[in-house]
């Protein structure tokens, strides 16, 4: 009669790498789940007099109250919309330069690569109050470079913080300037990690810089995408409180087209004090990031189920 070998669980074959991840599991747990208590806050009314307990574990059930405040109110469909456009603008055109500059790189010599590399990457280091400063230098009224550059050829000077419309674009161009440098380099690792006998059968057979682009280099770094993008549609709802609070400075003016969900949860914390709404809006966030994530991975899986991120 055979006797049954009992084969170690999961775990304690696996202990090395258990005990190795334990740092980060407390983390998540400390920073991400923890917190997740605090969703309740959204649907209750909250009272500061009664002490901190009384935020946590108090308060009055309103249900939704918060919620219909926060979509009533005029603001709700400005800072979605501001939101969505702006963050779908930061996807697109930030894979599409990321990707023109990662091909760049990938014709240079190593030395040169190195060399921009650092020119490309320093900006992603600079925090965005020092970039917020140094948007003021070129925007300012009377004695910024570009206003400078406008009178020295005859034009009026014109008073950037005060007209919504050219927002949009300023924004745009500081988030490619500051992040593109960094997506540039994963999508450059991606490039190298591409078999050369690839490129070289294509030499071969006579195709241009183009076709291979086309046809080896954009199919084999399309998972990369893939994962990228969805990972950055996931977070479309969040907006970089950095760059929206910084850079235009808080002006009342720029609102229409700079104001987004986390600057107006900022404020209203700060100026309404209004806990229970800025929960509110928060969680809105994060239901419609986790409803995007699955439309967009159910989107791609139909059209190819092996880039699907699950």
């Amino acid at each position: 009669m055979k006797t049954k070998v009992k084969k170690p669980g999961h775990f304690r074959k696996n202990k090395e790498l258990f005990f190795l991840s334990l740092p980060a599991i407390i983390v998540i747990l400390i920073f991400n789940y923890l917190p997740m208590a605090g969703i309740t806050i959204a649907f209750r009314e909250i009272n500061y007099g009664m002490g901190p307990l009384h935020i946590f574990f108090g308060g009055k059930w309103v249900g939704f109250e918060n919620f219909r405040f926060f979509f009533e109110s005029q603001d709700a469909f400005r800072i979605t919309r501001n939101t969505i456009l702006l963050n779908a603008s930061f996807i697109v055109l930030g894979t599409i330069v990321s990707l023109i500059t990662a091909l760049f790189l990938n014709e240079l010599s190593r030395k040169a690569v190195k060399r921009y590399q650092t020119i490309f990457f320093f900006p992603y280091f600079l925090s965005w109050i020092v970039i917020g400063y140094l948007v003021y230098g070129f925007l300012h009224p009377d004695f910024g470079v570009i206003n400078n550059i406008i009178t020295s050829l005859g034009f009026a000077k014109v008073n950037w913080y005060m007209v919504p419309g050219y927002w949009p674009a300023i924004l745009i161009l500081t988030y490619l300037w500051k992040t593109v440098g960094y997506t540039a380099i994963i999508y450059y690792t991606g490039v190298m990690g591409i078999d050369v006998s690839y490129y070289e059968a294509a030499d071969i057979d006579g195709a241009t810089k183009l076709q291979q682009v086309k046809h080896i280099t954009l199919p084999m770094l399309a998972p990369l995408l893939v994962m990228i993008t969805l990972l950055s549609i996931g977070r479309i709802f969040y907006a970089d409180f950095g760059l929206f609070f910084f850079v235009p400075r808080d002006i009342g003016m720029l609102y229409p087209t700079t104001d987004v969900i986390d600057t107006y949860v900022y404020r209203s914390l700060r100026v309404m004090g209004d806990l229970g709404m800025a929960s509110a809006v928060g969680f809105y966030q994060s239901i419609v990031g986790f409803v995007l994530v699955l439309l967009s991975n159910l989107l791609v899986r139909k059209v190819s189920a092996e880039h699907a991120l699950f």
